[in-house]
């Protein structure tokens, strides 16, 4: 069954407002230089559809945007840009991933090693363009010391990347598979 455009961007739209809400909901915690965000769990819905690239994308743009209006994101307008862009490339990759078709393994075991790839590039890009952000705002002087602040910075996010991924965001990925309930909200993914 083919979705209409319509479904296909409401479901866009309802991922990246529950994205928003998810991230808004414990912000003190969502912005800054340790981050915790349990909205990133929705980061690996790419892995079942292109509608999760975009609603995580907004998602990330709105929810950075609106800490920004509200004094809540601490790094400013700049985080709406290049926070946004780190969730984008992670979600391209990890759509990538969830197009490997592990054509020697069985369905059960290729769902499993996509599953635990999935995060991977999450917390890979946060870590880096993320981190390399929060040192250039927060580091003051990028001289000598900014390899190291970018470090902790990068070290930092990606601990909240891996936390927040690999339980949340494993969790919600094999409730999608269990049952196929991924082929139930997204129709036109790929048999994973």
């Amino acid at each position: 069954m083919k979705e209409s455009t319509t479904a296909k961007l409401v479901k866009i739209a309802l991922i990246g407002a529950l994205y928003t809400v998810l991230n808004l909901v414990i912000a003190p915690l969502s912005f800054g230089t340790v981050q915790f965000r349990i909205s990133e769990e929705l980061t690996l819905l790419p892995l079942f559809s292109p509608l999760g690239i975009w609603g995580i994308t907004f998602g990330c743009f709105f929810s950075n945007l609106i800490g920004f209006l509200t004094g809540t994101n601490p790094i400013g307008m700049i985080d709406a840009l290049v926070g946004t862009s780190a969730t984008l490339v992670a979600a391209l990759v990890t759509y990538r991933i969830g197009k490997i078709p592990f054509a020697s393994m069985e369905p059960g075991k290729a769902r499993i090693v996509r599953a635990l790839l999935a995060p991977i590039p999450v917390v890979l890009s946060n870590a880096l363009i993320v981190g390399l952000e929060l040192a250039l705002v927060f580091g003051g002087n990028p001289g000598e010391s900014l390899p190291y602040i970018w470090a902790f910075q990068g070290i930092s996010v990606a601990a909240g990347e891996i936390v927040v991924c690999y339980t949340l965001g494993m969790l919600l990925t094999f409730a999608l598979y269990r049952a196929d309930l991924y082929k139930k909200l997204f129709p036109e993914t790929r048999t994973a």
